[in-house]
């Protein structure tokens, strides 16, 4: 028997002897000692772990070390600038804005300016102050009877079920407050949503939750009494998300609480199934001609979808069938790869999907490039958290921006990193109740208005600095890059940013030219 392994053991056993025979004031180290001994002799015995069997006790030691990590990380390690996929400077201002803290730095910026970590955007000589205190885009003007007039900040898809309930409804009434939209994710609209009264865009995805037939199937006359709600002001359909994009889901039965079934439409307690792609259509014409039924059995709101880039040729795909058919979405929301989610398989989200700055530009150079961009809105999903990311998404062609986890911050998120778990220790991704109860939602939803309405703020500064009257007027040439420590550029000479039509008159001058020429109106997949 190595001694290394039995040492522990054997010390603790004659600790625990000696100690039977001590004064009571010891008895306290004999209650401690004497359960280390039996899971000392427990973790000697067993056969499951080598560590444990190796090293009885101490081994355990790891564990809790394991535990600890990502707070002893975040609190004792990092610098302000480090921490993943949110720096702690980053969070520290979303925390700050939320509590109505000075959000001022001082000393100058933390980064290094000759890195290619820098970028930046171009002020004015001549600011101008009389640009309006905040803006709205509005939604489907062309083909709605409903548009709506969307807020520059929006809550993006969380659904019930990966968030609490006390969560869903602080959001909510934060949107209720600040007068901003909350997507409801593809859990559908549960009681949460609907109690407080806020606006809502409805996420419709490959499980069609809210309109779902036994089969699975879409259901036409339950996505009629749902979004024909007054609180429901616009429909999202998901094709996918930048942290798992091309990924279907399972709802173990576990989780399936009356709750959460009464508000996706699927039996209590029962294992519920989404799959990777939608059944409602299979090719792009055919999910323009669903989108427009969509929109009709709506009542007339504004219908687009959500997608995490993938394939160029199947965008174009997109593009093609809406210059064939003459139907169009209202709007498309792009997800970058950097997006963040409550589970997601390690791979897809370290190696799958296009990051926002790409995806967004090629979906402004698809639109522009058709001549679509007029009545189609873009979407700005991913690490969207404050006023300067908002204006470089506004440079890149959104006209708007959707933001998750730093409204998740604004309810008191710790990065714990605990989403999966349902072990969340502030009550937001977890369905425990204990959990939640430190979640008082009357004071988190202050924050959450406060937090969007000082983030609205900034970008109305920064609009101001640069001489400009909206954050629409934002051009690439406005924003700046490093290519290297000694040179830098303005993004339209890095990027390429399309002119109007050209994919539709010259094709062929571009860079998506073999993509276009692989793209078809009648499929998604290569033509050519």
């Amino acid at each position: 028997m190595p001694w290394r392994t039995i040492i522990p053991v054997v010390i603790t056993s004659i600790t625990v002897a000696g100690t039977i025979w001590l004064t009571w004031p010891l008895n306290l180290i004999l209650a401690l000692l004497v359960p280390a001994t039996i899971i000392a002799w427990w973790d000697y015995l067993q056969s499951e772990h080598t560590l444990r069997r190796n090293f009885p006790l101490i081994a355990r030691v790891r564990w809790l070390a394991e535990e600890l990590r990502p707070f002893a990380q975040s609190y004792f390690v990092e610098g302000d600038m480090e921490g993943r996929p949110f720096t702690h400077q980053e969070r520290a201002l979303v925390y700050a804005r939320a509590k109505g803290d000075v959000d001022a730095h001082p000393m100058g910026t933390d980064f290094d300016v000759y890195s290619d970590e820098y970028e930046w955007l171009s002020h004015s000589v001549a600011p101008d102050d009389t640009a309006p205190e905040t803006w709205r885009k509005r939604v489907g003007a062309s083909t709605c009877t409903q548009p709506y007039d969307a807020a520059m900040l929006n809550i993006s898809a969380m659904s019930y079920g990966s968030l609490s309930g006390r969560a869903i409804t602080a959001l909510n009434t934060g949107a209720k407050l600040g007068d901003f939209a909350h997507c409801t994710g593809e859990g559908s609209v549960s009681r949460f949503h609907r109690e407080p009264g806020g606006d809502l865009i409805w996420q419709l995805g490959s499980g069609y939750f809210g309109a779902r037939a036994k089969d699975g199937s879409f259901d036409p006359e339950q996505f009629k009494d749902v979004a024909g709600r007054d609180q429901v002001k616009m429909i999202e359909i998901k094709l996918s998300q930048g942290a798992k994009p091309g990924h279907g889901g399972v709802l173990p039965g576990s989780k399936v609480t009356k709750e959460i079934a009464e508000a996706r439409g699927v039996p209590e307690g029962e294992t519920v199934y989404s799959p990777a792609a939608h059944t409602a259509f299979s090719n792009p014409i055919q999910m323009l001609e669903w989108i427009a039924q969509l929109r009709e059995m709506s009542g007339g709101k504004p219908v687009g979808f959500k997608l995490c880039v993938g394939k160029p040729h199947e965008l174009l795909a997109i593009m093609k069938a809406m210059h064939k058919t003459g139907l169009h979405p209202d709007f498309i929301t792009v997800d970058g790869a950097e997006g963040g989610t409550g589970a997601a398989p390690l791979e897809l989200s370290n190696s799958v999907g296009m990051p926002l700055r790409e995806g967004l530009i090629m979906v402004r150079n698809a639109l522009v490039g058709t001549r679509f961009k007029d009545r189609v809105a873009i979407a700005a999903s991913g690490k969207v958290h404050s006023g300067a990311k908002m204006a470089t998404a506004f440079a890149l062609g959104a006209d708007w921006c959707n933001a998750a986890r730093p409204f998740m911050f604004s309810l008191g998120c710790i990065l714990a990193k605990q989403c999966h778990t349902g072990n969340c220790p502030t009550g937001i991704a977890t369905q425990e109740e204990w959990r939640q109860r430190g979640l008082v939602i009357e004071e988190k939803a202050e924050r959450v208005a406060r937090y969007h309405k000082q983030t609205l703020h900034s970008l109305r500064e920064i609009v101001v600095a640069m001489g400009l009257k909206t954050p629409w007027d934002i051009q690439p040439c406005d924003m700046r890059e490093r290519v290297n420590g000694a040179r830098s550029d303005s993004i339209d000479n890095i990027y390429n940013f399309f002119d109007e039509g050209v994919l539709l008159d010259d094709p062929d001058s571009t860079r998506l030219a073999a993509h276009w020429r692989s793209a078809s109106a009648e499929t998604f997949r290569r033509v050519a």
